[in-house]
């Protein structure tokens, strides 16, 4: 059966590789990121499969434009992958106002507000998946100069938590993934040099058949995926 599944951040890296791989599975995607020129190469090869949306997920108005979407394209919701992130490499003393809200303004406030905004969107049985980061999982290893970027990601495997709470009157599930070393832009942001053990393409795998049957076993859930830390 197609399912409709949104991915946020999904010009490049895990979500751009995630797209593919549920396309390729014959799901209708929407894939949102703030790059049109990237976000073309996926509906150029898959125009039947993958629409674009190209907005700022922390805007304003980023809900209201999805919604003008999926009703003018007659959609529900059947997954919603929060994969867009953003990080700010600082020591803990240099992180100033902007860099913060930056990183809190993607990382955890824009996931929240577009699922509330989107719930009447969901079918039931829909998953919400929210991509963290090891970073953001209690008790994991921590390192200078991500201390922003960590807080935000633990906000958001807690807020996935109460989100599966609340959402699951509606018979909608949550989970989070807090994801190791990928080789991504990101991961060289944040250890440059660092080969990462698991390549883009087999984590948007994972990813895909996560949100397509992991909340068949699993709800309200901050699952770790690493094969350790990174190796500097």
């Amino acid at each position: 059966m197609s399912r409709h599944i949104i991915i946020t951040g999904a010009s490049k890296g895990i979500g751009f590789e995630t797209a593919i791989k549920l396309a390729d599975e014959g799901h209708r995607i929407t894939a949102i990121a703030r790059s049109e020129n990237k976000l073309d190469g996926l509906s150029q090869n898959y125009p039947d499969q993958i629409s674009t949306l190209t907005l700022d997920i922390t805007n304003e108005n980023a809900v209201s434009e999805i919604e003008n979407f999926l009703q003018s394209n007659q959609l529900k919701i059947d997954g919603l992958i929060h994969n867009a992130g953003v990080l700010v490499n600082k020591p803990f003393a240099d992180q100033n106002r902007s860099n913060w809200t930056k990183q809190f303004e993607v990382n955890l406030m824009a996931p929240a507000l577009l699922t509330a905004g989107l719930s009447n969107y969901f079918n039931s049985g829909a998953h919400v998946l929210t991509i963290s980061s090891m970073g953001g999982y209690q008790g994991s290893s921590k390192f200078p100069g991500l201390s922003a970027y960590s807080a935000t990601k633990g906000g958001l495997a807690i807020l996935t938590e109460c989100m599966a709470t609340e959402l699951s009157r509606q018979n909608i599930a949550c989970n989070c993934l807090c994801l190791g070393a990928v080789q991504t832009e990101m991961l060289e942001q944040a250890f440059p040099g660092v080969e990462a053990p698991v390549s883009p393409e087999d984590m948007g795998e994972y990813i895909a058949q996560f949100i397509l049957n992991g909340h068949k076993y699993y709800n309200g859930q901050i699952l770790p995926v690493t094969l350790g830390d990174p190796d500097s």
